[in-house]
């Protein structure tokens, strides 16, 4: 089998993971099979016992699933890659694998709304606490940290305000008190960032977002160590099936191909769009690592190799304005998605993190004019005209 680790990036975002049938197919076949028939009794229970390596039921083990899983560890440096049904049950299936009653999470304030509702709402009646630090504040994050800490989660940049922490000095702090740094990589992908390098344990992905690049299916992903993934967060993807579907990991596998281009692509109208958007009078703040404005602008730049391609701003006039602005555009796809080729946008703080309470949002910086754009791919021109319609 062929050593993907000898070629360059973009070479194995393209071709690692792929094994060829009798067939000899050029693209990478889908396997959509629920189960596997095996050349006789005794070779169905070798596969069963684990003696022998082989397909046995989709849940668990699918060719077309395993060449995502395959080039997607490729592309992040990790050993193993498990896929799941989508960015959600990739965290819920860490924290199952990983966790136990009476274990603590500590938690970066500025992650997805949703992620916030599975540890304080969900793991909390099983018995597993959770405590909300600033993401940025590192003192927080010291004096926070208790011998019951098994897990530290966070996203970087986080979602929506783009706040940038430093990867390497959280995984120093978690591995000092016997934790593991779990990093939620979404937003940069393994083209702008590998926090495995910098000293994480293990990467989430949503692979909904960038990993597809067009919208078109549900996903996720966990990166790591065989150690890690091997057993204890396998064993939960094998027994309680939070299983991505073949023909999912098919689209996710090809959308891999054009990662590269497409990152770059967005992470240079992003910047575009941000610099325009501190020069227009009514907005009040613009928040993208990319500006030298933005407070982690240095780190960002030390950790990753682009800014990305989010851009989230406040206007002045609150709600109002916000829908209003929203409201005006005339292409612009009003959803709560992102990474698309298709530049969305959003009010965050009545949907993506609609379900925070008041204090939750003003304690995570969420204001009622707050407005995150997805920067795609259509002619930047085109995208501030758009945007400019009620400014």
């Amino acid at each position: 089998m062929t050593d993907w680790n000898e070629f360059e990036f973009d070479t194995r975002a393209i071709r690692a993971g792929q094994v060829r049938t009798e067939e000899g197919e050029h693209s990478e076949a889908i396997f959509p099979t629920s189960s596997f028939v095996f050349k006789n009794a005794a070779q169905a229970a070798a596969r069963f016992a684990h003696t022998e390596e082989g397909n046995i039921y989709s849940r668990f083990t699918n060719p077309t699933v395993r060449t995502f899983e395959h080039r997607l560890a490729s592309l992040e440096g990790g050993e193993r890659c498990i896929a799941t049904s989508s960015g959600m049950a990739a965290i819920l299936t860490t924290c199952l694998g990983l966790l136990k009653a009476g274990d603590h999470i500590l938690a970066s304030r500025s992650i997805f709304g949703t992620t916030v509702n599975l540890f304080s709402n969900i793991l909390g009646r099983f018995g597993v606490e959770t405590t909300f630090v600033n993401l940025t504040d590192f003192s927080e994050w010291e004096a926070a940290i208790t011998p019951k800490t098994k897990l530290l989660f966070l996203e970087t940049p986080s979602n929506p305000l783009t706040e940038i922490a430093d990867i390497k000095q959280l995984a120093d702090l978690a591995h000092a008190h016997d934790s593991l740094l779990v990093v939620d990589n979404c937003f940069c992908t393994p083209v702008l960032q590998q926090p495995l390098s910098l000293g994480a344990d293990i990467i989430i992905h949503s692979a909904t977002k960038y990993l597809d690049g067009q919208g078109r299916c549900i996903g996720g992903a966990v990166v790591g160590p065989e150690s890690l993934l091997g057993t204890d967060i396998y064993s939960i993807m094998r027994s309680a099936g939070p299983t991505m579907s073949p023909f999912n990991a098919w689209v996710f596998t090809k959308g891999l191909e054009t990662l590269s281009l497409r990152m770059k692509a967005h992470c240079e109208s992003a910047l575009i769009l941000a610099q325009w958007l501190e020069q227009q009078p009514a907005i009040e703040r613009v928040y993208y690592p990319g500006l030298t404005s933005h407070a982690q602008h240095e780190l960002a730049k030390k950790q990753q190799t682009g800014f990305g391609g989010i851009v989230s701003f406040e206007v002045k006039g609150g709600k109002e304005q916000a829908w209003k602005l929203i409201d005006s555009t005339r292409f612009l796809s009003i959803t709560a998605n992102l990474g698309d080729t298709k530049t969305t946008i959003t009010h965050p703080a009545t949907t993506t993190h609609g379900r925070l309470t008041d204090e939750q949002r003003q304690t995570a910086g969420i204001k009622d004019g707050l407005i995150r754009i997805s920067v795609g791919l259509e002619n930047i021109s085109d995208i501030q005209a758009d945007i400019s319609r009620d400014i």
